[in-house]
């Protein structure tokens, strides 16, 4: 029997998911499969209705070898594993003649633990193990949260805290489960054989896709031990997020709150003179933390530096003490040694990583009113950790909507660690990029208006002009606006002033309720606007009637005074290159093309994306910002964008009445 074809495959797997085939996606296909046969790199940019992740999940099965697919967001995760694989490897199957596994692997902090479940939580101020179902009232949320996931317990076959509905609080899941530093180990644990987090690396083990996420795929490459399964295939999905994740898990934290825990779990464990040294480490560097103001330290002062060499100092001999020291007494020892040695160690770890002080490390103070000061430490770039650790021995799709800035790829490849395409040289990955388009007509679906007359935006000051120019819009569209905010406070202010002002339609704000709430609610009443910030830039998918306007207040540049971003930069000019471009105008460019996303969804949409900014229409960088969008009509003429709006809303109000 002649293997089947690419587009054989593709035409069954399409057939199976009830969706359309597109050109873009047999481009997209065949591009990925070239990638995998030749053991090259490939950057693919696939808009909105490509059908993107057959695109590369049917040349993965059909390769035949063990291929991992990372994701950046849970909702793409459980698409891919509940709809789109079990859909595709039914179709394929005939055709392949074998049935592909797949399996689903996260971080192990995602799964229940047994242990804790039935054996307790280790607690800072007792000894041994508290049962945290006693401890909660009944009639408490956090009692009730309890009695559900042990309920749930015995019924859930995967432990995945996500097949949990609805869910819990953060409070109530860290009382079922741990880190993969608090894990016993299964050898050592007397729940072991039924460990969710283990039965879910077997099952990956067996699997020829496997399906992750970028903070396990960032763990795998940075912590050198191999939490994923072998593989020479990795398709990374969302990729415009990877470096944002990859930075994430590489960033490290110190608050006197956690430091203190680490404490008070260890004072239990260690000899007397031990536990008074790290207590001592502890007040020191909680004395200097009250008085630390926010901004990056481009030079550790004395005094902190003596702080955090202390608490090493101090974290270390705790950590030999507790490996030292039995003691008998203490319930469940294992468990309360295991928990105290993760929070030792983390504090030793991020005190060692300043005091080192690698110049390619940034470091800052941060202050929340809620939480207080914390002292924070993060690469200055992943680009080398991604070229070593990612691009080396494998193969790599990186897949988005948004990956071309500007016109071309090398921007995000150079954030990524690849040289300019097509560059040659010893140990230069190669690559290629891709745009496979759009199903879209987006000039005729869409209009991108900019807003040229009103006043240049300045940093968290009130703009009146602007909040006139928003109402206007909002009654020509008829309500159906989507409101994308590049600060919280500017999304509060908007949302205050235009509740009065036009109080037939209702605004939702985000933080009101929870974000599926608010996406739903926007969803089932077209005179509602929603306005937010940066979560909404990249999750809002509501395609119809109720989005036909989508509104940014300002060019999301990040802040001045954003330590990691403000160091990016400087680093870049003082290489010789132009730091704005590179860094914020990228990242402004990544976050506009991602937010200008949101408004075209279905072939029937329509509708109009206002920038109330006019450095998009006039400054020097706004060609580059503009080259990074949707390819909409685009127009400065406001008497214009109102009649279009207008129409829009009278055509969308006739088929209503339908």
């Amino acid at each position: 029997m002649t293997k089947p074809s690419l587009p054989e495959l593709l035409h069954a797997a399409v057939t199976a998911v009830g969706g359309t085939e597109r050109p873009g996606q047999v481009t997209m296909a065949e591009a990925v499969a070239e990638a995998i046969d030749e053991g090259s790199h490939l950057l693919v940019q696939a808009g909105t209705g490509t059908g993107k992740s057959l695109g590369y999940l049917v040349p993965a099965l059909a390769h035949g070898e063990r291929v991992v697919v990372a994701t950046a967001t849970l909702a793409l995760q459980r698409q891919l594993v509940e709809r789109d694989l079990p859909r595709t490897v039914d179709a394929l199957h005939p055709l392949l003649r074998r049935r592909p596994e797949f399996a689903m692997l996260k971080g192990r902090s995602n799964y229940l633990c047994l242990h804790r479940l039935h054996e307790g939580v280790p607690q800072d101020e007792e000894e041994g193990l508290f049962d945290q179902f006693e401890a909660a009232a009944p009639t408490s949320k956090l009692g009730q949260d309890l009695l559900r996931l042990r309920d749930w317990a015995d019924e859930t076959e995967s432990g995945d805290r996500d097949d949990l509905t609805p869910g819990v609080s953060d409070r109530a899941w860290t009382q079922v489960s741990v880190s993969s530093r608090e894990c016993l180990g299964a050898t050592k644990c007397a729940y072991g054989a039924e460990c969710f987090a283990e039965m879910a690396r077997e099952r990956a083990k067996l699997a020829e896709v496997v399906v992750t996420n970028h903070a396990l795929l960032a763990i795998d490459a940075i912590e050198g031990a191999p939490v994923l399964p072998q593989h020479e295939v990795l398709i990374v999905d969302e990729a415009h997020e990877l470096v944002s994740r990859v930075t994430g898990v590489a960033t490290g934290e110190l608050t006197p709150g956690q430091v203190n825990r680490a404490v008070r779990r260890a004072a239990k464990l260690v000899n007397e003179k031990a536990a008074d040294q790290l207590q001592t480490a502890a007040e020191g560097f909680e004395r200097l933390m009250e008085l630390a103001l926010p901004g990056r330290l481009e030079e550790i002062p004395e005094d902190l530096a003596y702080a955090l060499m202390a608490l090493r100092d101090a974290a270390r001999t705790v950590i030999s003490a507790i490996g030292a020291t039995r003691d008998k007494s203490v319930q469940d020892e294992d468990a309360v040694r295991k928990q105290a040695l993760a929070s030792v160690e983390t504090v030793h770890d991020v005190a060692e990583r300043i005091t080192n002080g690698s110049e390619w490390d940034v470091v800052w103070y941060e202050r929340h009113d809620r939480f207080g000061a914390s002292l924070r430490v993060a690469p200055m770039s992943v680009s080398g950790l991604l070229r070593e650790k990612l691009f080396a021995d494998r193969s790599v799709t990186l897949a988005s909507a948004t990956l071309k800035l500007g016109g071309d790829f090398n921007g995000v490849g150079a954030s990524m660690g690849l040289a300019p395409e097509g560059t040659q040289g010893e140990d230069v990955p190669q690559w290629k990029g891709i745009d496979v388009g759009s199903p879209f007509d987006y000039r005729k679906q869409g209009i991108l208006y900019v807003a040229k007359h009103l006043s240049r935006p300045a940093r968290d000051g009130d703009r009146a002009d602007m909040l006139d120019e928003l109402t206007e819009l909002i009654q020509s569209a008829g309500g159906r606006t989507l409101g994308l905010f590049s600060s919280m406070r500017a999304a509060q202010l908007a949302a205050e002033e235009l509740r009065t002002r036009i109080p037939e339609f209702p605004i939702l704000l985000q933080g009101e309720e929870t974000l599926g709430e608010l996406i739903k609610n926007f969803s089932a009443d077209p005179k509602t606007c929603l306005f937010g910030t940066l979560s909404l830039w990249q999750g809002v998918d509501v395609p119809g009637p109720s989005c036909q306007l989508v509104v940014m207040d300002k060019i999301p540049f990040p802040r001045p005074d954003d330590p990691l971003m403000s160091a990016r930069q400087k680093a870049v000019e003082d290489a010789g290159g132009n730091g704005f471009m590179a860094v914020a105008a990228t990242h402004a460019a990544l976050l506009m093309a991602q937010g200008a996303g949101r408004l075209v969804r279905a072939s029937g949409d329509r509708g109009v994306v206002a920038v109330l900014d006019q450095r998009l229409a006039t400054a020097r960088y706004g060609s580059y910002l503009k080259a990074s969008l949707p390819d909409f009509w685009y127009t400065t003429d406001r008497n214009q964008v109102r009649r279009s709006l207008a129409a829009i809303d009278a055509t969308a109000k006739q088929t209503e009445a339908q």
